[in-house]
């Protein structure tokens, strides 16, 4: 008894536990009491037993077991908890099927009988589920059981009892009961099949296989591979298989399978790949993919066993796995020549249907499909069309008539009344009822019906006709069955309509004239075009007035299309024609049969310039009746299948506009691109603009990804495409306005969610990726490969690795299939070498790349383990693996990756690192999705277990996760998953579960059809995985399907109206005390945790709006753009608001790289940002001390962005000058050390902003900068000195700002930037203000300006700032000016040093006043013109002008270009304001073009955009409208022949030459462009006559040779005009005509004369025409002595000889000069390169020095004598007109050595002008500068001329007199100017 005495002392639970049966019989006894006695079915006393009640009924002692079973008992009847242990749906029957055999085995009769009762009651509830955990007991007792089990009732039985949680279900059981037990279907519902896979022990069978396998299954042998396969066959017989590696063993079946030559075995193969299916389940799904396709091949066998082996296997496979999984596979086979194939492939669709629903079979799968399908429907084999219809009907009845019927479009209806007979055949598993209507028999099997079903149970016959019950997966869906009225048979008379069958043409004229009066008929055909036109006007009324059933359409458009048809000549016939087939389309029922008979008629009249706009109407008309795809395909197809370029460019203008007003829903992009890419190699400009043009509106749709068709274009075909796309960016695709008849009709009756799948409203229903050109590397995987990169050598494994990788990278894009490399990658992922590890990784993010979405397929095999790899030891590793990680789940959605137990058993592992990362993981992802698969459940208690992780940042991670998990499976789930817990464990969690249910967060809504960038965005978590299969196509749906906006959208837009900010009183000074208290983060990060941005979320939750957190956290940068768009809109009306939350924003801004911490932003190459930036920066200054600004700016200087340390620096010198040197923080001496080292730079730009900050230091404190600076280098220093010393002359130093107080410098106003005086005037509008009142007023305290050489030429065309107020600059007394022409003309060869004083000062005087021409202002471009204007009108005053025409037509085309492109497009100004300005500038232009010596200047590259401003202006219709426009456009007329007749004629010529070729090459501007261009070449050409002598025609046909090289003859032709051809020839032929042969000899500048037919063409007109025209032009320009001398080459040779040796000897040197000189003078087009060749560089340069001083002295004597005005900028052209544009060469090279020789740096000098080579200055090639580089030239001076101003006058004022004579010897003469230069430096210094 003392042993007794112990456990009666003891708890209850602890005596259930105790070793001596006594004790826990007596513990059973209490526990009995106990759980009768507890009240609280809830109490926590129930926990103690929970884990204890498996215990009471397994007892070994027979006695204690029978009480433990009434306690039991008591225990499931009481407890709340017991639900989670016990019931056939409430009850886990699983561990009491594992222990019930044993109980069979018992020696107590009464457990044994107790067991056989409790067999046939769990049987009730599972039937056959029970059979296999059964079948190893006693052959009697089994049989007894059999025999009891026969007896129960076929009925399922009803639950009786039920929870307290189930009280709803017993109140209708009770109900139910009182109506006299009618078993309704919801009560039928509750009975849930039990899975007997469930049930079952997993059995491990790799380690028994034999283990000579893998030797015996390659065996030559038949019977010892049939050995092999034996052994395996009973392995798989087991039900359930334990996971594990079964890639090798599947492999080998899978080589037996498909190459094997013994069918019995294949037989035996395929029936192990079916028991391992059956075994595995979805495990199994990881190896489907590679073993499908080969048995889909196999079904070409015909022998029965082997058939019904491969179905078996893949019907099982089919269960592993999803149809979208296979779906490419079995597609690829469709179309397969053998018909077994094609019948087997259908027969397995047919049975994979049966086990979908509607949710499982999208349109999206289900459509590729149907396709497939309809091609077999009309196969010529009778079975595999059988199959096929088999199929479809299975497919109906699963989804419906309603979802199956749109695809199914094109069959005719006996077709279809075949596919619905199929349907209503189909008996679906378990008798579900399918969405199609219809019901399935309920066989015996009717109480299983939901068991997910064994492979087994699939119909094993090959025939079609047996049906199997089969039982389903889960609960049925229950679809809705169609109405049987509207909308059944309105989709069937859509179908009917679509497929209207071919009409003859008796009915159709029967037909017509039942609703055609006969007068119409008759006159059709008439040869009177009259009375078709009067035929046409009544068919077209009849039709208007026709009733729209009773339009028999296709009668109608085949009368139309009856002779003459389409070759109608009479253009108003074929117009009204045109007309009515829009209207027919518009008004009837139009098929496509209908469409197919005028389509070809409309395609080949939509380029024609009458009728081309009604043929376009009614392609568009067809698009709305037959749908725009279709429409667009048949068209570009037609048009592309002609030669008509008219056609094909007008088809793809309509085709890019048809997609804007239709959408780009379900256009087949794949067949546009191949007629894309053609229309892009078309030689004719306007089909390759068109095709540009389209490919912007498609990228519209279809984003950057287009752009990867045309890789391989030539790269300058690629530039204009890229160019196109450009301007299209961030454009949103507009809202369809266009829709098809049908597709409108649904959508009101449409549910939505059939669009959501299937890129619904207007998008493209297909994933751009699926359309790239994918290649197939399969077989470049090879066995070999496979070894390699198994093998036991790490560097051979390595090689392996290399070379999948170059595979990958050389392919670009692949296809899913990739052989057997998925396995082998996989091993490597675990490879004991890292290096490897990590390539293996790296190959993976390659393969996401080039696989895109088909990546999907490889999730189990290669993506699962990438997970594993998280667990690594080394952080690179781990790294790497969540980058190849997030690339993957990229392009495959979440939803794979949560499908099956993969993730839980990667959470298993119990891995601190894996865990870590995993979590985190699924974190971050989790939230983004919308639904989630059931199988997220799995990982659940993975996750308790990690929340109590010994790791604490996994515990970190695991409570992070808990919130997304609940979001997805709900609180109440997750409550439930703690039942299993420990209690201690259980309250912990649940305290955990509480918490995250606080902060869960909500799923995100369904995306809303906005723009296409927020959808890519969203699309890129994968926010809903069921359609992420289209993720480029979702977002171009996105983008279209604007067209009707959902309700929820408008729901939204409603809540929006409210205030954005509500106002918490003192919540921003709470926030700030609770941060300063540590009580929330404190905001300071260099990058910001997750933990930031929650805290953000939580503070501004409780005062912004909800809409607008939810855009500020977006993912998509432009909800961004708006909300801050938004934000600024509410500034004003909602103030204080915003400043209560302006904490918040800001610290939003901060997240967004937009503040302080990215204060970096100022280096950004973007100039607005920049500017942005720096006005930040100045109003920061208001509200935040200098001082503490300065030590952000300071580490600005640190960056590696050279712009960003420029910007800094200049910055930092604006805050010194502003406030002086207390703002360097923390000292001076160490802020401007730091500083200073940026004077040694690499960059220009930030050692220019160093010097100008050490200035500004200067300027504030003198001397003492030195001492600050520490030392420097001495070259730094000398560069600082010069600067210091050149901004002392401009800028005086003033001290006296030191002693100001900083608040009053930051408010001072006469200088617009006091705060922060600013950067050059290329960068801030106001400068250029700024500049002009410097030279005003020498007081100003600006620093030196660095680029002092550059201007802004954009600035100073949109110069908006108040240039007019300071006309005193500019009005100078030019009559005092000019007042030095009375100088005495000297004997001496010398220039007046005051002419050059006076010259500068009149130069940069003109200089100024030319610039304000280009001003933005209207009024300041007035008065500069009007000053211009008065110079241009003296005569005497006119030639200051000189030298500076160029510059003046710049910017004089520059004002032009502004008023076109701003002013006129400006509705606030004054339309009279710009009709002035134009008349000053036409008035100023005909002055200067009267002037022939002035009009000559003008150079090539300026008349061209002279002239292409003024025919622009002649041709904008805006002009027109406005009052006195028709006169301005009058005197452009007459100003353009001025310009024509004055100018140099070679420029003149080669200008509109030029001019015609751009206009010819792009289409953008009026048409008649290129028409007016060519009327003044005509003009051109009537003057040649008398101007051929003073052209110089090497360069024109220099020119003429350069068109003909870009449109050869041929093309020319192709052009809609033959007006060029014709306008090249005549120029060509007057030019023979006049010069005869000898035009051969001028082609010199032509360097390869081969490229263009130039030199071909004329030799033919020469030969034609005789050379009897030269001869006598030739001898009539002799007689009048207009002609220059010409010689032959061989006289011209001897005479350069002859001068050359001259040069060369010491005497007669100065005498070979001065004849070379005036011989080039003579004979401008002479080649002297031959001659210097081979000289050296010496000798070169003798000769051109020489030439340089004989030039300088003429022309300073001929300057002198004409004019002391002139400027000088160029040689005097009052000389003889023989000079030919030659000189336009030797002008700027001349006055480049002039100056050089002078030495006067007085701001007419030209940096950025080249020496030119002395080939170049002596040849007579001319050097064509565009006018962009012109502009720069000739502006570049003005910035200088404006500071220099005032200091020319003071230098000049105190100038020492020159002398006025100097020698007549050029040494002499350059003596006396070297002392003079020597004069000039010492005075300026």
């Amino acid at each position: 008894m003392g042993d007794d005495s112990e456990w009666m002392k003891l708890p209850i639970d602890q005596k259930c536990e105790h070793k001596v049966w006594k004790a826990r019989l007596n513990g059973y006894e209490e526990a009995l009491k106990l759980f009768q006695r507890i009240e609280d079915e809830k109490s926590q006393e129930w926990g103690k037993y929970l884990g204890l009640i498996k215990k009471f009924v397994t007892d070994s002692n027979a006695v204690a077991q029978l009480k433990g079973l009434e306690a039991a008992l008591a225990f499931i009847e009481n407890a709340h908890v017991a639900g989670n242990e016990f019931g056939s749906k409430i009850v886990t029957l699983k561990p009491v099927v594992k222990v019930l055999p044993k109980q069979f085995e018992s020696r107590e009769k009464a457990v044994r009988d107790e067991a056989k009762l409790l067999a046939v009651e769990i049987y009730k509830w599972i039937r056959d589920a029970l059979r296999p955990s059964l079948q190893n007991i006693n052959s009697v007792q089994l049989k007894e059981l059999e025999e009891e089990w026969v007896k129960l009732p076929l009925s399922p039985p009803k639950q009786t009892r039920f929870l307290r949680s189930q009280q709803d279900l017993k109140a209708k059981f009770e109900q139910q009961q009182a109506q006299g037990g009618a078993q309704s279907d919801d009560v039928a519902e509750t009975v849930t099949a039990v899975d007997p896979y469930e049930l079952l022990e997993a059995v491990e069978i790799l380690s028994k296989m034999p283990k000579d396998f893998y030797e015996k299954i390659e065996a030559k042998k038949w019977q010892e591979r049939k050995e092999a396969l034996e052994a395996v066959e009973a392995l798989t017989k087991n039900p359930k298989l334990e996971n594990g590696d079964y890639g090798d063993l599947v492999r080998a079946m899978k080589k037996v399978v498909g190459k094997d030559a013994n069918v019995m075995l294949v037989s035996m193969a395929a029936k192990c790949l079916a028991g391992l299916a059956t075994g595995l389940r979805k495990k199994f799904g990881t190896y489907a993919g590679q073993v499908v396709p080969t048995i889909l091949e196999k079904f070409k066998e015909k022998k029965p066993q082997v058939v019904q082996a491969l179905q078996e296997a893949i019907d099982a496979i089919f269960l592993t796995t999803t149809l979208q999984n296979l779906s490419e596979d079995i597609l690829a086979v469709m179309d397969n020549k053998n018909p077994s194939i094609k019948q087997q492939a259908s027969l397995f669709l047919a049975r994979s249907f049966r086990h979908c629903t509607q949710a499982t079979l999208p349109k999206s799968i289900l459509k590729p499909f149907c396709a497939a399908l309809i091609k077999q429907v009309n196969d010529s084999a009778p079975e595999v069309r059988d199959a096929a219809f088999e199929a479809l009907g299975t497919a109906m009845k699963v989804v419906g008539e309603k979802a199956v019927n749109p695809f199914l479009a094109d069959l005719d209806k006996l077709k279809l009344d075949k596919i619905k007979e199929c349907a209503d055949k189909v008996e679906l598993p378990g008798g579900r009822k399918g969405a199609g209507g219809g019901s399935g028999g309920v066989g015996d099997k009717k109480s299983a019906a939901k068991a997910p079903p064994p492979a087994e149970a699939l119909p094993k016959s090959s025939a079609p006709t047996k049906k199997t019950q089969t039982p389903s997966a889960g609960p049925a869906k229950k679809g809705k069955p169609p109405s049987a009225g509207g909308g059944k048979s309105k989709k069937m008379s859509d179908s009917k309509e679509i497929t209207e069958s071919e009409l003859s043409v008796e009915v159709c004229e029967e037909l017509a004239a039942g609703v055609l009066p006969a007068s119409c008929l008759q006159q059709l055909d008439s040869a009177n075009w009259k009375e078709r036109l009067a035929s046409m006007e009544e068919f077209q009324r009849a039709v208007e007035t026709m009733d729209k059933a009773g339009m028999p359409c296709q009668a109608l458009v085949r009368m139309l299309a009856k002779k003459p048809g389409w070759k109608e000549t009479n253009f108003q016939v074929m117009q009204m024609k045109l007309h009515i087939v829009a209207l027919i389309a518009q008004r009837g029922t139009f098929s496509k049969t209908s469409a197919s008979v005028v389509l070809d008629g409309l395609v080949d009249k939509v380029g024609d310039i009458k009728c081309g706009g009604n043929a376009k109407e009614g392609l568009t008309a067809i698009g709305e009746a037959c749908s725009l795809p279709w429409t667009a395909e048949q068209v570009v197809s037609m048009a592309f299948a002609q030669k008509n370029p008219k056609n094909q460019a007008e088809t793809l203008n309509w085709l890019a506009n048809a997609m804007k007003e239709f959408g780009f829903a379900g256009i087949n992009v794949k067949g546009f691109i191949n007629n894309v890419k053609t229309a892009l190699g078309a030689t004719n400009p306007a089909v390759r603009t068109a095709a540009i043009t389209l490919l912007g509106v498609m990228y519209l749709y279809m984003g950057a990804p287009l752009r990867m068709f045309f890789e391989d274009e030539k790269p300058a075909l690629l530039a204009q495409i890229d160019a196109e796309f450009e301007k299209m960016q961030g454009q949103s695709p507009p809202p369809p306005i266009r829709f098809t008849k049908k597709a409108a009709a649904e959508e009101e009756g449409d549910d939505g969610e059939e669009q959501e799948e299937d890129g619904g409203g207007g998008g493209g229903g297909q994933d751009i990726m699926d359309l790239l050109p994918r290649t197939d590397i399969s077989d470049k995987i090879t066995s070999d490969l496979v070894s390699k990169i198994g093998d036991k050598n790490w560097k051979i494994r390595k090689e392996g690795l290399d070379e999948v990788a170059a595979i990958i990278s050389d392919a670009k894009f692949i296809t899913a299939n990739i052989g057997e490399l998925p396995l082998s990658l996989k091993g490597r992922l675990g490879d004991s070498n890292k290096i490897l590890v990590q390539q293996t990784l790296t190959i993976l993010q390659q393969l996401a790349t080039a696989i895109g979405p088909g990546l999907k397929h490889h999730v189990k095999t290669l993506g699962i383990p990438v997970i594993t790899v998280l667990g690594d030891s080394k952080p690179n590793v781990r790294t790497a693996a969540m980058t190849t990680l997030q690339a993957w789940v990229e392009q495959t959605g979440m939803k794979e990756w949560l499908e099956g137990e993969d993730l839980s058993e990667e959470l298993k592992r119990e891995n601190p690192f894996l865990r870590q990362e995993m979590l985190g993981w699924l974190a971050e992802k989790l939230p983004t999705l919308r639904t989630v698969p059931g199988d997220l459940m799995l990982c659940v208690p993975q996750l308790y277990a990690c929340l109590e992780d010994r790791n604490g940042d996994v515990r970190k991670k695991a409570q992070d996760a808990l919130p997304t998990f609940m979001m997805h499976l709900g609180y109440d789930k997750m409550t439930k998953a703690t039942g299993k817990l420990k209690p201690a464990s259980k309250d912990q969690v649940m305290a955990m579960l509480e918490k995250a249910r606080a902060v869960m967060p909500a799923k995100p809504a369904a995306p809303a059809k906005t723009s296409r960038s927020q959808a890519a965005s969203e699309d890129v978590v994968d926010s809903k995985p069921e359609v992420k299969k289209v993720r480029g196509g979702v977002a171009a749906k996105k983008g279209a399907a604007a067209k009707k906006p959902p309700a929820k959208g408008l729901k939204d837009d409603e809540d929006k109206s409210g205030p954005i900010f509500i106002l918490i009183p003192n919540a921003k000074e709470q926030r700030i005390k609770e941060e300063k208290q540590l009580k929330i983060l404190k905001w300071n990060f260099i990058t910001p945790r997750d933990e930031y941005v929650e805290q953000l979320k939580t503070q501004m939750s409780t005062c912004f709006a909800k809409w607008l957190q939810d855009e500020l956290f977006h993912f998509d940068f432009q909800r961004h753009v708006k909300a801050i768009g938004v934000m600024i809109e509410r500034l004003e009306s909602e103030s204080e608001a915003t400043i209560s939350c302006l904490d918040l924003i800001l610290k939003w801004f901060t997240l967004r790289q937009l503040f302080f911490s990215s204060l970096l932003q100022v280096g950004e190459s973007k100039d607005v940002v920049r500017k942005d930036v720096r006005a930040i920066l100045t109003m920061l200054c208001k509200v935040y001390p200098a001082s503490k600004v300065f030590p952000f700016l300071m580490d600005g200087t640190k960056s590696k962005n050279s712009k960003q340390r420029a910007e800094c620096l200049e910055e930092l010198g604006c805050l010194i000058e502003g406030y002086g040197m207390n703002v360097c923080q923390p000292t001076p001496a160490k802020s401007l050390k730091e500083i200073a080292v940026h004077i040694g730079d690499r960059d220009t730009s930030v050692r220019n902003a160093a010097l100008n900050t050490v200035v500004a230091v200067y300027n504030v404190c003198g001397d003492q900068v030195y001492k600050l600076i520490g030392n420097l280098s001495e070259k730094d220093m000398s560069m600082l000195e010069e600067r210091i010393k050149r901004s002392a002359k401009k800028t005086p130093a003033a001290p006296a700002k030191q002693s100001a107080p900083e608040r009053s410098q930051r408010e001072h106003t006469t200088n617009p930037n006091a705060t922060f005086l600013r950067k050059p005037a290329q960068e801030d509008p106001n400068k250029l203000n700024q500049a002009r009142q410097n030279t005003q007023h020498s007081e100003s305290s600006h620093p030196s300006i660095p680029k002092e050489f550059q201007l802004d030429l954009d600035m100073i065309e949109m110069d908006q700032s108040r240039v007019c107020e300071l006309p005193d600059l500019v009005q100078h007394k030019l009559d005092e000016l000019l007042e030095p022409i009375m100088i005495p003309e000297p004997k001496m060869h010398s220039v007046s040093p005051h002419f050059d004083d006076l010259h500068n000062s009149t130069a940069s005087t003109i200089n100024f006043v030319i610039s304000q021409v280009a001003s933005g202002d209207i009024n300041t471009s007035i008065q500069a013109l009007a000053q211009i204007d008065e110079v241009l009108r003296q005569e005497d005053k006119a030639e200051v002008m000189s030298g500076h025409i160029d510059q003046f037509l710049i910017a004089t085309f520059m004002q032009l270009r502004l008023i076109y492109s701003t002013h006129m497009a400006d509705d606030r100004m004054d339309k009279k304001d710009i009709i002035k300005l134009y008349s000053c500038i036409i008035g100023n232009m005909l002055s200067l073009f009267s002037m022939e010596s002035l009009a000559r200047e003008a150079s090539m590259g300026v008349l061209k955009d002279l002239m292409h401003g003024l025919i622009t202006l002649m041709l904008d219709v805006r002009v027109e409208d406005i009052e006195d426009g028709q006169q301005v456009i009058r005197s452009v007329n007459l100003l353009v022949i001025r310009v024509l007749e004055k100018s140099d004629q070679t420029n003149m010529i080669s200008a509109l030459l030029v001019l015609l070729q751009d206009s010819l090459i792009t289409t953008a501007g009026p048409p008649m462009f290129s028409e007016l261009v060519m009327k003044c070449l005509w003009r051109m050409i009537r003057f040649l006559p008398e101007t051929i002598n003073t052209i110089n025609l090497d360069r024109i046909l220099l020119d003429v040779h350069n068109f003909m090289k870009v449109f050869p003859k041929e093309k020319l032709k192709q052009l809609k005009s033959d007006v060029p051809h014709r306008t090249l020839k005549t120029l060509l032929h007057t030019l023979c005509k006049l010069t005869g042969a000898k035009i051969l000899d001028h082609l010199s500048m032509i360097e390869n004369r081969n490229e263009s037919e130039l030199e071909a063409h004329l030799r033919r007109v020469v030969k034609h025409s005789g050379n009897l025209s030269g001869l006598k032009s030739d001898r009539g320009s002799e007689k009048t002595g207009l002609r220059t001398d010409r010689m032959s080459k061989a006289k011209v040779s001897d005479i350069l000889s002859e001068i050359f040796k001259k040069i060369g000897s010491k005497e007669n040197t100065k005498e070979g000069l001065t004849e070379l000189y005036e011989y080039k003078q003579k004979y401008s087009d002479a080649d002297l390169e031959p001659f210097l060749k081979n000289t050296s560089q010496f000798f070169q340069s003798y000769v051109e020095r020489g030439l340089r001083m004989i030039e300088s002295e003429r022309e300073g004597k001929a300057r002198i004598q004409t004019s002391a005005g002139t400027t000088g900028m160029i040689p005097q052209h009052g000389m003889d007109s023989s000079m030919t544009s030659n000189n336009e060469e030797l002008k700027p090279a001349v006055y480049y050595e002039r100056l050089k020789i002078l030495r006067q740096r007085q701001g007419l000098e030209n940096t950025s002008r080249q020496r030119p080579p002395i080939s170049s200055l002596l040849s007579s090639k001319p050097s064509v500068a565009s006018s962009t580089d012109m502009l720069h030239s000739k502006l570049s001076q003005l910035k200088e001329s404006r500071e220099m101003y005032q200091q020319e006058h003071n230098a000049h004022s105190h100038s020492p007199t020159h002398a006025h004579t100097r020698s007549a010897s050029p040494a002499a003469n350059l003596d006396d100017l070297k002392k003079r230069l020597e004069r000039i430096k010492s005075n300026r210094q």
